[in-house]
């Protein structure tokens, strides 16, 4: 087998896992296992020449639609979708857009393992999904409010005033963070679905509509953060974002305090939260 022919190895190498006869294929007179090139040309919708062409490394490049067909007929996973998409054009797939995002237990149990750094996770549209006690500590108590209200748009922009008091560098973060925003929904293909949310911020703030209006771009990445809490004054943070394996919607964010008068400032904080 060629390493010449990785898209062609690939392609053929699926076709034998297939269950031929989950798939509701006769298994007369089939001896070899998997599914026949032919059946899975029918599946795809093109010819059963050109597909064995593809498997031998000499039918040219496939289009994203017929892609996406061999993707369906192969019953190929998300991984393994992304994989076929590499080899074949040297790209990653279109993105599809990912409802009802849920964080896992495991990923959970690492946010709570980070005792003295707040970390929290959060969807394309800045929804907060889950968090550790040092998030809600040092930002807002996330599950006290309702979950749709769990969102840093909305409560960058719901009570302006008072956020510019606990952010002395408000209107840079808030620009930025609008310019994040839009590469996010963007990147995620989230889009259309976070229409309402645009024109519900649109209509809470004159700041947000004018900063959704300038096209900024930009990844939010790493850098630094700073609040003003009441009992201890500013707190500096650096912070860095992930994406989570296999949901590109979903980010984690890590707020690490700046020096160890932060951190001291925060444990204060946990402590009086705890007392």
């Amino acid at each position: 087998m060629s390493e010449d022919n990785r898209f062609g190895n690939f392609l053929r190498d699926r076709r034998t896992r297939l269950d031929a006869a989950q798939l509701g294929y006769s298994m007369q007179r089939r001896r070899t296992p998997g599914l026949r090139r032919e059946e899975v040309a029918m599946r795809a919708c093109v010819s059963a020449t050109w597909y064995t062409w593809l498997e031998q490394g000499r039918g040219g490049a496939p289009s994203t639609e017929v892609l996406e067909r061999l993707a369906q007929a192969l019953d190929l996973s998300a991984a393994e979708r992304e994989h076929l998409f590499l080899l074949a054009q040297n790209r990653l797939p279109g993105v599809e857009y990912q409802s009802g995002i849920c964080v896992s237990p495991q990923l959970q149990r690492v946010l709570d393992s980070m005792t003295m750094t707040p970390a929290l996770v959060k969807t394309a549209e800045w929804q907060v999904v889950a968090w550790n006690r040092s998030a809600a500590t040092l930002f807002v108590d996330y599950a006290a409010l309702p979950p749709e209200q769990r969102n840093v748009m909305k409560m960058l922009f719901k009570d302006e005033a008072k956020k510019r008091l606990a952010l002395p560098n408000w209107e840079a973060a808030a620009r930025r963070l609008v310019a994040n925003f839009r590469a996010d929904i963007t990147r995620t293909g989230a889009s259309s679905h976070a229409q309402a949310l645009i024109e519900e911020l649109s209509s809470l703030s004159p700041t947000f509509c004018e900063m959704w209006q300038s096209q900024d771009v930009s990844h939010y990445g790493e850098g630094f953060k700073q609040l003003f809490i009441a009992e201890e004054g500013l707190i500096d943070l650096e912070y860095s974002t992930f994406t989570v394996e296999g949901k590109p919607g979903l980010s984690l964010v890590v707020f690490n305090p700046a020096s160890d008068v932060d951190r001291d400032k925060l444990a204060r904080l946990m402590a009086r939260k705890s007392a």
